[in-house]
């Protein structure tokens, strides 16, 4: 067989050049997990929130205290007077993958009062 047309080393070239792709796939993966997971947190975030400010208890501390401290850092929580409660969550970012922002979650409680 002549030289040129040797097949030797054909799929450890092939492997490589699709490492960079399947590098790709499992951090968008991750991110889009991150993402999914961040908008469950607030979801749990804001209902007890709501439950809080409806006994006249610390809305932003009942929030924080249901968030993984990673998710912490990026929290806000809005108030409104009809015993809504909005929290808002800084979605995490993959390193080298674009930011996807903020996720948010609103409960409603009627005050206790």
């Amino acid at each position: 067989m002549l030289a040129w047309r040797r097949t030797d080393g054909q799929a450890a070239a092939e492997l490589v050049a699709l490492l960079p792709l399947a590098a790709l796939l499992i951090a968008g993966a991750w991110q889009l997990a991150l993402a999914g997971h961040a908008a469950w947190a607030a979801d749990a975030a804001a209902r007890a929130a709501a439950r809080a400010a409806a006994v006249g208890a610390d809305a932003r501390a009942a929030a924080r205290g249901q968030l993984p401290r990673g998710l912490a850092r990026g929290l806000r929580v809005q108030r409104r007077g009809d015993g809504t409660v909005e929290v808002t969550l800084r979605i995490p970012q993959v390193p080298g993958l674009p930011v996807l922002g903020h996720t948010s979650a609103t409960a409603h409680f009627q005050p206790q009062r």
